[in-house]
Formats: C-alpha cells, sequence, structure tokens
C-alpha cells in the first residue's frame, strides 16, 4: 500500500520506500531520510532575494547573506520535480524533517482503503456526522 505523505512524495509499505509522487521513482528507505536520495541545488540566497540595496556601497542591502544563509533545494532525479526547499546555514546536513515510526504507520493503514492520488483544495473533505449551518463569516458593512 502506498500512503500520500506531501504533495510530491509518498510512502511504500510495502517496500518501505520513499516514492515521487509525479513519476513513481523509488527515492530512498522510508525509516531514514528522503532527502538523501534527491538531488540537491544548493543556491546562494542572493539569487533568490535580490539586494535591495547596492551591494557595492552597502554591507546590509537587506538580502540574505551568503556567508550564513544558504538555499537547499531538493529535486526527483528521475523528473526534476521540487520536492522541497529549506533555508540553513552553510554546511549544516539536510535537516530531517518527516520521520515515521513506520510499523506504526502499517498497522494504521492495514484497516483503510488506499487513496490513490489527492488533489488538495478540489473538494472539502467530507465529514461523516459533522453539523453544518451554512454561516457566512464574512459581513459586509451596510451601505447608506
Amino acid at each position: 500500500m502506498k500512503v500520500l505523505i506531501t504533495e510530491y512524495l509518498r510512502i511504500n509499505l510495502d517496500s518501505e520506500r520513499w516514492e515521487c509522487r509525479r513519476c513513481d521513482h523509488d527515492i530512498a528507505p522510508a525509516r531514514g531520510n528522503y532527502k538523501e536520495g534527491l538531488l540537491v541545488y544548493n543556491r546562494d540566497p542572493r539569487e533568490i532575494h535580490k539586494p535591495l540595496l547596492d551591494p557595492a556601497k552597502y554591507d546590509y542591502t537587506y538580502s540574505p547573506n551568503p556567508t550564513w544563509c544558504r538555499i537547499l533545494e531538493y529535486y526527483c532525479p528521475e523528473c526534476g520535480t521540487m520536492v522541497e526547499t529549506e533555508y540553513t546555514v552553510p554546511g549544516h546536513p539536510p535537516t530531517h524533517d518527516i520521520e515515521f515510526d513506520i510499523d506504526a504507520l502499517k498497522a494504521q493503514w492495514s484497516k483503510r482503503k488506499e487513496v490513490v492520488n489527492r488533489n488538495p483544495g478540489k473538494e472539502p473533505p467530507k465529514l461523516e456526522g459533522h453539523h453544518h449551518h451554512g454561516h457566512s463569516h464574512a459581513h459586509a458593512p451596510a451601505k447608506d
């Protein structure tokens, strides 16, 4: 069974592997950091956040200093989809931002129907026993 985790990642519980949701590429062991199986682009933050002041005239330009900040972009090596981005200090190892108890996940999903594809935002979740009044939360001021 495959469990959707993020927009671009899922875990194959049978093989215990991270997979790309776009191209089905096998990325890395699910008991480890998925980022270890992705391509990494170590970006100079000034490429993303352009200086607002002339760097030739000013030490502080409102742009991150690359001595203190790096932007790491992670891509699927098969299809090139950007899976994740993180801001970090230079030389810091990739953060381990998602970690599951795979055995507990297997037990939990053994009683569920597999979700093959979910496109968030397409429709609201259907909740059993949920009572909805249909109230509007925004009120326009009355015009005189």
